[in-house]
């Protein structure tokens, strides 16, 4: 039995009041996205990221709720181990631990958080999902750690997902940030937009990585990042085109250009292009809807592509 390709549907939440965010977030449940996500930014005009998340929890039945990615000094690891702990238990196993090294040294500054160079960071994200993890399977858990220390600590309730929610980590950084990829991670979210050739090029290093630290390169996820301008028919696509290019201050080819490695077109193209990554390996894919988000538009992708490929 294949498995079951997964489409998330990816919120860039500024600019959405809650219920804006409430409805879209309804349908998408409704429709049978498997994920919402949203980003997690602190110093800009926007609902924070695990409120709003949690709030879904109680406003959807099936979907799964997904931070892509927290920003991991953001909070401390024991705290977001209880926090997701909770999560994962009011949304009856519907938790995913997104979690990066947090690549935004603005939105820290504006914090008040202190932003190390990159190698503590990911060295600081290592420690955190292992003592979290550790938090989530075990109890009287003592951690000795260069950044983060526990002494007979426990979490209950438990997760109600075994082992534990499955954890993502995200960002960009091909020699660090893999490196924390290969040890701990369930799945890997890296790159936007990454055609066939980027993406082997970074699971290459990411198996180079598994290899160093004696991990089963398999046991990784692999999702993909992408935008999704879909239409009815081909001249709605011109037309749809023409108006986010004005949008976009873009002349109508730069904006094509622009949106080449995305995935776009009539739902029938739209299902050629995602077939693509399906044979190279990927079933999991993280989609950003054009702002504002249309409820018509993840009615089409569901109806059509979804249905397609479950």
């Amino acid at each position: 039995m294949e498995s079951k390709i997964k489409f998330g549907f990816r919120i860039h939440q500024s600019g959405y009041s809650f219920g804006e965010l409430k409805n879209a977030v309804t349908l998408a449940d409704q429709l049978g996205y498997y994920s919402v996500t949203l980003y997690d930014l602190l110093g800009i005009p926007t609902l924070e990221c695990w409120t709003t998340l949690s709030a879904f929890a109680g406003i959807t039945e099936n979907i799964r709720l997904t931070p892509m990615v927290l920003a991991n000094l953001y909070r401390p690891p024991f705290l977001l181990a209880k926090m997701g702990a909770t999560l994962d238990v009011i949304s009856n196993g519907r938790f995913e631990l997104g979690i990066g090294a947090g690549g935004s040294l603005r939105d820290h500054q504006s914090a008040g958080i202190d932003f190390p160079d990159t190698p503590k960071r990911v060295a600081m994200l290592e420690e955190s999902v292992l003592l979290i993890t550790n938090l989530w399977k075990d109890d009287n858990t003592t951690f000795t750690g260069s950044f983060y220390q526990t002494s007979r600590a426990s979490i209950n309730p438990k997760p109600i997902q075994k082992p534990h929610p499955p954890l993502i980590i995200g960002g960009h950084g091909e020699r660090h940030l893999l490196r924390a990829v290969a040890k701990y991670a369930n799945v890997c979210n890296i790159g936007s937009e990454l055609s066939l050739l980027e993406h082997n090029q970074k699971l290459q290093l990411l198996e180079a990585h598994c290899q160093q630290v004696d991990r089963d390169f398999s046991e990784i996820e692999v999702t993909h990042n992408t935008r999704v301008i879909i239409a009815k028919s081909a001249s709605d696509f011109e037309e749809k085109v023409s108006v986010l290019a004005q949008a976009a201050h873009m002349e109508i080819n730069q904006y094509k250009t622009e949106i080449s490695k995305s995935i776009h077109g009539t739902p029938d193209q739209c299902i050629g292009q995602i077939q693509s990554y399906i044979d190279y390996g990927i079933q999991y894919f993280f989609l950003i809807f054009p702002d504002p988000i249309r409820s018509e538009d993840l009615m089409l992708f569901s109806e059509h592509v979804i249905t397609a490929f479950n």
